[in-house]
């Protein structure tokens, strides 16, 4: 696959696993604070992963 591909399946596994653990800390509200920070941050970590796994 490509790269890009990869990334974006980075940004859509890592933003859905980060909402899902934000929404544990804010007692299962998917749009509290912790649910869209982690989620942001899961996203940009899914963009750092896609882009090595890409790469090999």
């Amino acid at each position: 696959m490509e790269t890009k591909t990869y990334i974006w399946l980075g940004i859509f596994i890592g933003g859905g696993v980060g909402g899902l653990l934000g929404s544990m800390f804010d007692h299962g509200s998917m749009i509290g604070l912790w649910s869209i920070l982690l989620s942001g941050i899961g996203s940009i970590a899914g963009i750092f992963a896609g882009y090595k796994l890409g790469d090999l």
